[in-house]
């Protein structure tokens, strides 16, 4: 019992936090509603129609069909690093904010914990709005789309994570170049995004398989698309995997950067 209140307690301190960022973001959500649609609507416009024209069907599917999902998974990836990467260090090294709330009982775990939840809540709310762009623009086949949802979460807990455990060793803004150059930027262009990965050599293929964004547009793809989602515990559980080991050691280095 004396377990469960415990969970229960960490639960509610992360959720305080994660209320806390919501709040500070309500204040300029216009604008970065507007980056939601418009971004996404500029990509599948300019590279759906454009590309569309000379690359024709991809899989069975118009250039555009295949690349909004892509596109979307791609959308909630950065959403989720940038909340983990700069408004996170931000907050941390900056404002000094975690600091503050370290001054209550509320823990390191729980300050991380907050962190990831509000960074997954911002790539939902991105996912969200390129899925009704996309459904607007007649992109999208079946109804089970809406379970893109909950899987743009899960994402958002992964790359947000990810993110996080690369904060807790920043020293400034610069140092997240060496992330999104080395990490982030080849994973994109390799994880399927823009074309099938079976293009590719195949020791190629068998590293983009290893990379969280090619499970995640594999689960993605075929629920817009109307298609048979395969392998989906696998999918889940690299999503899982490297979201949970990121953010235990996150916790532990940012514990030991904060409280000395």
């Amino acid at each position: 019992m004396n377990k469960l209140s415990n969970y229960q307690l960490f639960l509610c301190r992360s959720l305080s936090i994660w209320s806390r960022n919501i709040r500070v973001w309500s204040k300029l959500a216009g604008p970065s509603l507007m980056g939601n649609f418009g971004e996404p609507l500029l990509y599948l416009l300019v590279l759906g129609y454009g590309l569309g024209q000379f690359v024709g069907e991809v899989e069975g599917l118009t250039y555009m069909t295949f690349l909004a999902s892509g596109v979307m998974c791609t959308s909630a990836v950065n959403s989720a690093s940038f909340e983990g990467m700069y408004s996170a260090y931000t907050r941390m090294e900056v404002q000094q904010t975690w600091l503050g709330m370290l001054a209550t009982p509320i823990s390191v775990g729980e300050v991380v914990c907050g962190e990831v939840l509000w960074a997954a809540t911002k790539s939902l709310i991105s996912v969200s709005a390129i899925l009704i762009v996309s459904t607007v623009l007649g992109l999208v086949e079946d109804a089970f789309a809406i379970l893109i949802l909950p899987i743009a979460f899960l994402i958002g807990l992964c790359f947000s994570s990810l993110a996080l455990l690369v904060t807790s060793s920043a020293k400034s803004y610069d140092f997240f170049l060496y992330y999104t150059t080395l990490f982030i930027t080849p994973m994109v262009l390799l994880s399927g995004v823009f074309f099938p990965i079976n293009t590719l050599p195949i020791a190629v293929q068998w590293l983009a398989q290893a990379l969280p964004l090619y499970h995640a547009i594999s689960l993605v793809r075929p629920l817009m698309t109307g298609g048979e989602v395969t392998f989906v515990f696998m999918h889940l559980s690299v999503l899982v995997v490297f979201g949970v080991v990121a953010a235990r050691i996150a916790t532990h280095r940012i514990r030991k950067r904060l409280i000395k």
